[in-house]
């Protein structure tokens, strides 16, 4: 049974769907997250691989608007992975890709002793944190 508190799935407004299930359906699985329901044409949806957790729902927004995460509404996404080399190769991949890098690659003490994260835009600007609170690899 999930905890009596916990954040189901969230919802995000995106004005080209078809663009953002490309970007996604690349990155969710360096995440590890996959679909869950089948996508249409009015959202796209991904959740964690083989386990219970918050799912990531894409909406095709139906109001024309501009999105800023300085704005009221949401600020940015979160997701958690196991170790900081996923977080590296989340990176890599977002440069790759020419997505603008808010921050690379970096501890964030302020957020836990063994915080490392990094921050990146997606197509339309929504800004994606893929974080690891798991302590440094040895070796």
């Amino acid at each position: 049974m999930p905890p009596s508190a916990a954040l189901d799935h969230v919802g995000v407004g995106v004005p080209d769907l078809a663009f953002a299930k490309e970007f996604f359906d690349a990155l969710m699985p360096i995440l590890g997250f996959v679909p869950w329901f089948p996508a249409d044409e009015h959202q796209v949806n991904y959740g964690p691989d083989g386990a219970p957790g918050t799912q990531v729902f894409l909406y095709l927004a139906t109001e024309p608007g501009e999105y800023s995460r300085h704005g009221t509404g949401l600020q940015h996404l979160a997701f958690g992975v196991p170790d900081r080399a996923t977080v590296e190769r989340a990176h890599t991949w977002a440069v790759e890709r020419g997505c603008e890098v808010v921050h690379a690659p970096r501890g964030f003490p302020e957020y836990g002793e063994h915080a490392y994260a990094t921050y990146f835009l997606d197509p339309h600007g929504i800004m994606l944190e893929v974080v690891s609170h798991a302590a440094p690899e040895r070796g």
